[in-house]
């Protein structure tokens, strides 16, 4: 089998285990081609934000970009552009160790610990390993302020999808 067909194939067991059993609020499928067929390539979901954080009521967009190579190559996992978070990159790119293919990545992690794994990210940033200037200095100096941004976002994000 090709390397494509082991990620389309790995892809549509996950997708199959996904519409058997997804945590509570998150939404992840396979985007819709022009032509109707579906791309197990690329993912739309939505994170929700956890109840009793600040992120609590919002519905994140997320898109996961797979590649021919997965599961050996991480997804490329990205919000909208200029989403607000200490680890996430004004492109939108998430910074999170299970994606990074030198330090965390792991051919067993599935799409369902990549959501929940970003989900803890928004509300306990890693702030040793920063990819927006503006929201980590924000976090570490400014706490009140941080905070209502991510209060507007979530407001902002009430329904994504």
């Amino acid at each position: 089998m090709s390397l494509g067909g082991v990620a389309r194939s790995r892809l549509a067991e996950e997708r199959k285990a996904w519409r058997k059993d997804h945590p509570h609020g998150f939404v992840a499928r396979p985007a819709t081609s022009p032509d109707g067929t579906v791309n197990l390539m690329v993912w739309n979901c939505c994170i929700p934000g956890r109840q009793g954080t600040d992120w609590e009521g919002g519905s994140f967009p997320i898109v996961l970009t797979f590649s021919e190579d997965y599961p050996s190559r991480a997804p490329i996992c990205k919000f909208p552009k200029d989403f607000f978070h200490p680890n996430v990159f004004d492109s939108g790119m998430v910074c999170l160790s299970i994606l990074s293919q030198d330090n965390g990545w792991h051919p067993s992690i599935t799409v369902r610990q990549i959501l929940m794994g970003v989900q803890d990210l928004l509300d306990h940033p890693n702030l040793a390993d920063p990819a927006q200037g503006a929201a980590h200095r924000l976090f570490i100096h400014n706490p009140i302020e941080y905070k209502q941004r991510i209060l507007n976002q979530a407001q902002l994000y009430k329904s994504a999808i």
